[in-house]
């Protein structure tokens, strides 16, 4: 997906008549392809990394090369990564809050069909009450199941936006400010029941 098209479906989005199920429609499109560009970008530093291991073995008389491979992996698409990993954040921010009212304005079944949640994991997160896009997609990553049941890790693209957001707020949020993960009315406080790990089998 070009650039261009990227733009044109968030000016879509952005269109004061675009209904809420089209909202998510073009949020899913854009995180997809933006999570594809950032698995790119670590594919190739993955592969340059062991290109340097392989050099390893011979030292020290490798060692201006791996030299070198180190320096073209500190800068190679660096600016590129932090924007996308930015622009997921945003997004994965967005929909965990639900800043738009998605879940309540599309109503259950609309939101799972949107999320491709499949019949029997959609009825299991209805039962147990999680009707939240922060609860389906990444609490209990149903999103994309339907094609993908029980796929591990999750590469469904609004898991990766909520995933790049917590990790995000646990980094960046002042220690005094930070939730007690064990407190009372925490995902894991001991008493908290069901736990959400029960909704995916």
């Amino acid at each position: 997906m070009s650039t261009s098209l990227v733009t044109t479906l968030a000016d879509i989005a952005k269109k004061p008549n675009a209904s809420m199920s089209t909202s998510l429609i073009v949020a899913r499109r854009i995180c997809r392809e933006f999570s594809k560009r950032l698995e790119s970008i670590h594919n190739e530093h993955r592969a340059m990394e062991r290109k340097a291991n392989l050099l390893r073995q011979n030292l020290p008389f490798t060692s201006g090369a791996i030299a070198e491979i180190e320096q073209q992996l500190a800068e190679h698409r660096c600016d590129e990564r932090d924007e996308l990993r930015n622009v997921l954040a945003c997004f994965g921010r967005s929909l965990v809050v639900d800043t738009e009212g998605l879940a309540l304005g599309l109503g259950f079944d609309r939101l799972c069909d949107l999320l491709a949640i499949n019949t029997v994991e959609r009825e299991t997160a209805r039962s147990a009450g999680y009707t939240t896009i922060a609860e389906l997609v990444y609490a209990c990553s149903l999103e994309d199941s339907a094609a993908c049941r029980g796929q591990e890790p999750s590469t469904a693209p609004l898991f990766n936006a909520c995933q790049l957001a917590i990790s995000t707020f646990i980094r960046e949020c002042p220690e005094h400010l930070f939730p007690g993960p064990f407190s009372p009315g925490s995902p894991l406080c001991p008493e908290a029941s069901p736990t959400l790990g029960t909704i995916k089998k």
